[in-house]
């Protein structure tokens, strides 16, 4: 027992860059995905052109090709920057694609006369989308963006294996260096990540089911 809990300090340390790595490029990729959603939908041909290409080689790159690029080649262009950032715009790079496609479905299912009201009382078209047609679209897809960052917690494990030391990385460590407690510390590892995911899961069940009744 005494040598399990001392390895706890490493796992620790870990976790919290995972749950760094979820908290920022969760926020970015949100704010990202809003942008290229809004994109999508806009009158410019030019802007939904660039969201449709944004949005097909962002979701169709491997993550792991990704983060290469970030880790690998944008440092090899001189681009001086710790891996934690890198792995962060990786990250966001990567789920901005899957949020923008959340949203987009939200936005489809707000009734049409919404924004022709908007638009008839003078409201151009950044503020029918911002005021009207967002508000609406994030409420009906708050489960399927719970979803996608359930899979960006999971995501985060990629970037053990371009020199961030997350909770992959911290439990690969502690496995190579204890080789009698592999399982324990794999089972660690395994509940850390379900005390994000779980949660994640069940609230996006709850919100789904008020949704349901509102409607």
């Amino acid at each position: 027992m005494e040598q399990y809990l001392s390895l706890w300090p490493t796992f620790w340390e870990g976790f919290r860059v995972t749950l760094l790595l979820l908290a920022v490029s969760g926020v970015l990729s949100l704010i990202l995905g809003t942008i290229i959603a809004a994109m999508r939908i806009s009158p410019i041909g030019s802007l939904r052109l660039f969201a449709a290409f944004w949005t097909e080689i962002a979701r169709n790159t491997p993550l792991t090709l990704v983060f290469f690029f970030f880790a690998v080649v944008v440092p090899f262009l001189g681009v001086r920057v710790p891996y934690i950032p890198l792995a962060i715009a990786a990250l966001a790079y990567y789920t901005s694609p899957f949020v923008a496609e959340a949203l987009r479905s939200g936005i489809n299912g707000v009734p049409v006369g919404q924004a022709e009201a908007a638009r008839s009382i003078g409201l151009g078209f950044g503020q029918t989308v911002s005021l009207v047609v967002l508000p609406q679209a994030f409420r009906m897809t708050i489960p399927p963006l719970i979803n996608v960052f359930i899979a960006l917690t999971k995501n985060t494990s990629v970037a053990g294996g371009f020199f961030v030391v997350e909770l992959f990385a911290a439990t690969r460590a502690l496995a190579n260096g204890n080789g009698n407690m592999v399982i324990l510390i794999l089972l660690t590892a395994a509940a850390l990540y379900l005390a994000v995911t779980i949660p994640l899961g069940l609230l996006a069940g709850q919100i789904e089911r008020r949704v349901v009744v509102q409607r």
